[in-house]
């Protein structure tokens, strides 16, 4: 018996459009990983022209700008990157919870693949890694899995 595989690709649809939101917050290290997502961006295929970043206050309140573009009708895909690192009180655990929930939120509800960037870490040195250090570039990542996910729910 052979069952039908859909897998997205890894080569941009023609014309795509990505919106991207970066959190301003720990931006010597958020400005890496959006270098990261247009980097991948470009390499597979959309072009720069195509892309719209947008830079909000703190990684809280990416979800709001995420829903208004994902609502847009603008943008194939939305990729948030942000930095969110632990302190010394709570506010670590809120903020990453209604952030995660939030960006989740917004893909179920738009139907537009929605890709979680926000590096949460326990310190400035495992941030600094995943923006392009020694473990990768999450924004990179995100824009890979932008890509796949567009090509993806095109076929369905």
């Amino acid at each position: 018996m052979a069952i039908n595989v859909l897998e997205g690709k890894l080569v941009a649809k023609d014309g795509m459009k990505v919106g991207i939101i970066a959190s301003r917050f720990n931006e010597f290290i958020v400005s890496k990983l959006l270098s990261g997502a247009v980097d991948g961006l470009v390499r597979h295929g959309v072009e720069e022209e195509n892309i719209t970043a947008a830079w909000v206050p703190g990684a809280f309140e990416i979800p709001a700008v995420a829903q208004k573009m994902a609502a847009s009708g603008k943008y194939d895909a939305v990729i948030c990157v942000g930095t969110v690192i632990r302190g010394a009180t709570s506010h670590y655990d809120y903020v990453c919870n209604e952030v995660s929930k939030g960006i989740a939120q917004v893909g179920l509800q738009t139907g537009v693949p929605v890709l979680f960037g926000i590096v949460t870490t326990e310190n400035i040195e495992q941030a600094i890694e995943r923006a392009g250090t020694k473990a990768g570039n999450k924004g990179y990542d995100c824009a890979l899995s932008a890509i796949e996910m567009v090509n993806l729910m095109g076929q369905m």
